[in-house]
């Protein structure tokens, strides 16, 4: 899944000029609690929320003058994995990410609540789906590698050691709802996978290199 399957496409086209007061009437028109604030080709140059707005006490100034400048605003790409919003909002402690395309155009915004509408949605999905699709993104690598690797991240990580044909009876079964729980939330459960998949490269490469030996 990429970032633009969870992105919400509708947003307030602020503009660098716009006062204050204008974009404080606009976010409460449109019920949203932060904006990016754009140029006329869509490009992001900035970034406010409503608290932001809160503490200005001259709202007849440009809202350029307060926002947050782009180089200091949490942004992701529409076509990054997903996980990497779910991330982003979890490690910065923010509630929501402006959506960039390649041109650094504002193409729609990702919000906590967005993640948990769409989440909820995945929470029955089987884990052994997940995993094939995760074999699906690492090329050539075996399912019986996968499982392996698994083994081995969950040896690293809680001591108890375990086969990649354990492993795949444990998740046979599992739901995604199911391993975000016994992760200890969801970003650790994508740190997991994504520590998988790295130890499952890593491994087939080392192979590679001892057949050449």
């Amino acid at each position: 899944m990429k970032v633009k399957s969870l992105m919400d496409k509708k947003f307030i086209k602020i503009y660098p000029d716009f006062t204050v007061q204008t974009v404080i009437d606009l976010m409460y028109k449109n019920k949203k609690f932060s904006t990016p604030i754009i140029d006329n080709d869509d490009k992001m140059v900035g970034w406010t929320t409503a608290i932001d707005l809160m503490v200005v006490t001259d709202k007849n100034i440009p809202i350029k003058d307060i926002m947050s400048p782009i180089e200091d605003v949490i942004v992701v790409n529409k076509n990054e994995p997903a996980r990497e919003a779910v991330t982003k909002i979890v490690e910065y402690k923010v509630i929501s990410i402006p959506v960039l395309n390649d041109r650094g155009q504002v193409v729609g915004i990702v919000r906590n609540c967005d993640i948990t509408k769409t989440l909820s949605k995945l929470y029955d999905i089987p884990v052994h789906g997940i995993f094939k699709s995760l074999m699906g993104e690492l090329k050539g690598i075996s399912w019986e590698e996968l499982m392996n690797a698994a083994a081995i991240v969950t040896k690293q990580t809680t001591g108890e050691t375990i086969t990649g044909e354990d492993y795949e009876r444990r998740i046979k079964d599992s739901t995604f709802g199911q391993a975000i729980w016994a992760c200890g939330g969801l970003e650790k459960f994508f740190t997991g996978l994504i520590k998988i998949g790295e130890v499952a490269l890593a491994r087939k490469v080392s192979c590679k290199n001892v057949i050449k030996k």
